[in-house]
């Protein structure tokens, strides 16, 4: 089988749609979201509907959770929580449902789905390194776990960071984020896995991101929001 897996796409139309459209050319046989639908962006409905419509597997992320009860106790930073009272208010009963019955973890052939950690995952903890990467690792016994959170891409072995996946040891792998990368590169991403080959490829690739920023802008959402898409932080 031939997956894409993306996540954190944050109601970025625009990088949504760009990579839906990259996909298509892959001839992927699914595509997996590991969460984070929704929040910052300006069209959550939007992207909640392309993810119900074309992907096959989808689990909660932490802004998906909070967006379903912004009162709830989310540990957000106030522009974070701005932004998700905003999209709190804009959901539809439909986009609601959806994301309401969505798991935190999810498992088919050989593969772990998370969106943060294979520990805890309600905790929404952050893997950021390779000492991180190596105690996650503990938590799954399949062999490979894709995950997002971060919004930075990297693979992961118990041994630490790695360039590629190979079937004689377990591996973590972060696919990045699709509508708000945090890596310094402003291009969206996201990864191709074939589970027969077992090859994974990550995939960059601008999009329109002054489009993407200035929908944020005027639907009233934090302005730094808009702005952090054209650098990548």
């Amino acid at each position: 089988m031939k997956y894409a897996v993306i996540s954190d796409i944050h109601a970025n139309l625009e990088a949504l749609t760009k990579a839906v459209s990259i996909i298509d050319g892959k001839q992927v046989d699914e595509i997996i979201c590991l969460g984070d639908v929704v929040g910052y962006g300006a069209n959550p409905n939007e992207c909640v509907d392309i993810v119900r419509r074309r992907c096959s597997t989808v689990v909660l992320g932490n802004h998906d959770e909070a967006a379903l009860d912004p009162a709830g106790p989310h540990q957000f930073n106030p522009i974070a929580q701005k932004a998700i009272e905003w999209t709190a208010a804009q959901l539809t009963d439909e986009s609601s449902e959806f994301l309401s019955s969505r798991q935190m973890v999810e498992k088919k052939e050989n593969i772990f789905l998370v969106h943060s950690s294979p520990h805890s995952p309600e905790l929404w903890d952050y893997i950021v390194n390779a000492d991180d990467a190596a105690d996650a690792i503990q938590y799954f016994d399949e062999m490979i776990c894709f995950i997002g959170h971060t919004h930075v891409p990297g693979i992961f072995s118990a041994a630490g960071r790695s360039r590629s996946i190979g079937r004689s040891e377990r591996h973590l792998v972060n696919v990045g984020s699709v509508g708000q990368p945090r890596d310094g590169n402003p291009m969206l991403a996201f990864g191709i896995f074939d589970s027969d080959a077992w090859e994974y490829e990550l995939i960059r690739s601008e999009y329109n991101i002054q489009l993407a920023s200035e929908k944020i802008l005027r639907a009233g959402l934090p302005q730094e929001l808009g702005y952090r898409l054209m650098y990548g932080m």
